[in-house]
């Protein structure tokens, strides 16, 4: 069950979180996303607790962002840019025109400032978001691109990346296109909740089968953009999700991929400790042990970076140093970034043999960017 501390249980209203009005007429008297970006550093609300105020997203650190990283960011933003196909999407070989691998490009361009309508990159931003938009059935709701197998991982981005989308630019001008966003969104939601299966978690295809953590922090932290954004999410999903990631973590502090016993592994412990924190969970021996196994097994710079699922784990690493604040973000910080920045190649990409080059630069890039701390979803 989520704790009495968490800010979802103050959120939650008759069964779902009722964050804002969204019947309400748009603007029309400014292009949509007319936005400013400024990263955000308030102070903790009263009642929110004291772990929260520790988050780096209110705490940073001096010199996270160094001229290197600039440049490095810069160069990979470009050498992403370049990849872009035609129709908007992101991929290659058999993750071509993919639309995980679309949202997670557009999210790195959204993490350096990027909207549709503002920002170098806004054009490469419009155009994976029609892509992605293109391709969500109105029918039941999936964001997936044509012969997608295990969709519910892209769809699980992809619904990520339209929450941020639609809580960076709510009030914009464009009515058609930010109505297209909500419906999509909405659609989206609702099969992630009527798809979470009796353990309270997902699996690769929309149906409540068996489960995985590794999918089901996907749609943990597409629930929490879109409850972000002022949709509605169910409570009694969220705590069933907390619920099975709490059942899978193991007594050294990692996590176990599914309910059946399984040694701990890094990546998927990272996904665990996150998606905790993204279901509202700030304090917890949970995630004490949680953070302590990672930076036991994963600290940068000391693990294998050919490993399958190696960007991945840090994609989840990252956000839980960062949301952990403190000491955790003080050490891992300094280390993913030097690391990161040496994995660089000459042509600014990252090279990722398991997905393609285009997803491991724009996970890169994201892990890069923490620090300008743009993107709603890594706010407390």
């Amino acid at each position: 069950m989520i704790p009495k501390t968490s800010p979802w249980r103050a959120a939650f209203i008759g069964g779902s979180i009722a964050v804002a009005q969204l019947a309400q007429p748009i603007s029309t008297s400014a292009p949509l996303l007319a936005v400013t970006f400024q990263p955000l550093a308030l102070p903790p609300a009263e009642g929110i607790p004291a772990a929260v105020s520790t988050s780096a997203a209110n705490n940073p650190l001096e010199n996270e962002m160094t001229a290197q990283v600039d440049r490095a960011v810069s160069r990979g933003l470009a050498a992403l840019a370049r990849e872009q196909m035609p129709d908007g999407s992101f991929g290659r070989a058999q993750f071509s025109r993919n639309v995980a691998v679309t949202s997670l490009a557009c999210l790195a361009f959204m993490a350096d400032g990027n909207l549709p309508g503002r920002g170098a990159y806004s054009e490469i931003v419009t155009k994976g978001l029609e892509y992605v938009l293109n391709h969500a059935s109105p029918e039941t709701g999936l964001l997936a691109s044509p012969n997608t197998t295990n969709p519910m991982y892209g769809h699980g981005f992809a619904a990520l990346f339209l929450g941020e989308v639609y809580g960076t630019t709510q009030g914009g001008g464009d009515t058609l296109l930010a109505n297209r966003v909500h419906g999509a969104l909405l659609r989206a939601v609702q099969l992630i909740e009527r798809t979470q299966n009796d353990e309270g978690g997902w699996r690769y295809n929309p149906t409540p089968a068996d489960a995985d953590v590794s999918v089901s922090i996907c749609q943990i932290m597409a629930l929490r953009s879109a409850r972000n954004a002022g949709l509605e999410v169910s409570k009694k999903v969220i705590d069933r999700a907390t619920e099975y990631v709490r059942a899978l973590q193991n007594s050294d502090g990692g996590w176990r991929y599914q309910t059946p016993s399984s040694p701990s592994a890094w990546p998927r412990s990272a996904a665990g400790v996150a998606s905790l924190y993204y279901a509202g969970i700030y304090e917890d021996r949970a995630l004490s042990k949680g953070l302590a196994y990672i930076k036991g097994t994963a600290m940068p710079g000391q693990v294998d970076t050919q490993q399958y699922h190696f960007y991945y784990g840090h994609y989840y690493a990252v956000q839980a140093m960062f949301l952990a604040g403190g000491q955790h973000w003080a050490t891992w910080w300094p280390a993913v970034r030097k690391m990161l920045l040496g994995m660089q190649q000459a042509s600014g990409k990252w090279k990722d043999d398991s997905a393609g080059d285009e997803y491991g630069t724009a996970m890169a890039l994201i892990v890069l960017q923490m620090p300008k701390r743009y993107l709603p979803i890594f706010q407390k």
